[in-house]
């Protein structure tokens, strides 16, 4: 046998082949993925000083909420908006969250894509399928979905920025300057116009009552 054939040979053998996963365990694992951004931080919010934000799971949450509420205000799906809140940032489970400064720096979107495809890669053909289109619709804002399922998430992140600072943290409100000017819906415009002079503890307020 040649030299040549003997490498190829040895190229051959050393590559693993991949394992076909049983698809319910493809499911559970992808389920403990998404179990993990509760404990994933947005790490956007230290340069702020804040040392224990809210995770990922958390933000997908009232992201999910938000966009529920714009959906119906906006005259859209307002299930197919939460689907894609609640699936927007579950590659964070394999890459962590990464603040704006970061991205500068990196490729983020790609190590996104990449995340996505391979946690996808064994599940389901038909959720695989789902999930792949609603990724693409997301990203490249095809639908009125999209766009306020992005809208959403904007807000959310304003939201949280305004409790943050009646919570003492003056610098989240330097997440006012820009991110605003990202709202395309009608509703989410009005909505942040409004949470401007909104005391984030208002409501709590007018529930809890005092009792001798």
């Amino acid at each position: 046998m040649s030299l040549t054939r003997l490498r190829c040979c040895a190229m051959r053998s050393s590559v693993k082949k991949s394992k076909k996963i049983n698809p319910q365990v493809a499911a559970l694992n992808f389920f403990a993925e998404a179990g993990l951004l509760k404990r994933v931080k947005r790490s956007g919010w230290w340069v702020a000083g804040i040392e224990n934000p809210e995770s990922v799971a958390e933000h997908c949450f009232r992201c999910a909420v938000i966009g529920y509420y714009i959906a119906h205000c906006e005259d859209v799906d307002p299930f197919k908006v939460v689907t894609q809140t609640l699936f927007n940032d579950i590659h964070e489970a394999r890459i962590n969250d990464l603040h704006k400064m970061g991205h500068y720096y990196i490729d983020f979107r790609e190590a996104e894509k990449k995340a996505f495809s391979d946690q996808v890669a064994d599940l389901d053909k038909k959720v695989k399928a789902s999930l792949q289109a609603m990724r693409r619709d997301y990203e490249g804002q095809l639908s009125p979905e999209s766009v306020v399922a992005r809208d959403a998430d904007i807000l959310e992140c304003l939201v949280q920025a305004k409790e943050y600072a009646d919570n003492g943290y003056p610098v989240a409100r330097t997440f006012f300057k820009r991110a605003p000017d990202h709202l395309k819906t009608a509703t989410a415009r009005k909505l942040w116009k409004q949470a401007l002079s909104w005391d984030a503890h208002a409501w709590w307020q007018n529930v809890v009552k005092f009792e001798r």
